[in-house]
């Protein structure tokens, strides 16, 4: 089953980081491969928010829809998105984000299988490199987002 992991150093706080993971309306607009993304339902409990959602990815003329279980827990800086239906026989999505310095570490881990082999020869590739530029770009969105921190700024 493929999967990727990373974890990656960036200057902005990890509740501004939480905060763009969380703000999943928002995927369509900076990152790779996500062409819609439709929150179908959003209850709240114990502190956190669980989300039912949709999303659309497209390369080319290759365009899928699936549904995810994302759960939002602000408290425990944590991420995770749950596969529910659509081309995948599975996948799992996390991100934690932890204080680091003046920045954070976020740490990114995705594994998942296509259903279909044919699907998953023609979208696999385009998975891997998507999943290896989306901590980068979240780290773009946060730069335009919050702007650029003023220890940057002096190098």
């Amino acid at each position: 089953m493929p999967q990727f992991r990373t974890v990656r150093r960036v200057r902005h706080s990890p509740e501004h980081m939480f905060a763009l993971v969380a703000d999943v309306e928002k995927y369509p607009e900076f990152l790779p491969l996500c062409t819609g993304l439709k929150v179908r339902r959003r209850t709240e409990a114990e502190g956190k928010s669980v989300l039912l959602a949709d999303m659309s990815v497209g390369y080319k003329a290759i365009r899928e829809t699936f549904t995810s279980r994302v759960t939002l827990e602000p408290s425990a800086l944590k991420v995770l998105a749950e596969y529910v239906d659509g081309p995948f026989s599975t996948m799992e999505n996390r991100w934690s984000f932890k204080p680091d310095g003046a920045g954070c570490s976020v740490e990114f881990f995705i594994n998942y299988e296509f259903r279909s082999r044919l699907l998953g020869l023609l979208m696999g590739s385009m998975f891997d490199t998507a999943f290896r530029r989306f901590s980068e770009a979240f780290e773009k969105r946060a730069d335009k987002i919050y702007g650029i921190p003023r220890t940057e700024l002096r190098k």
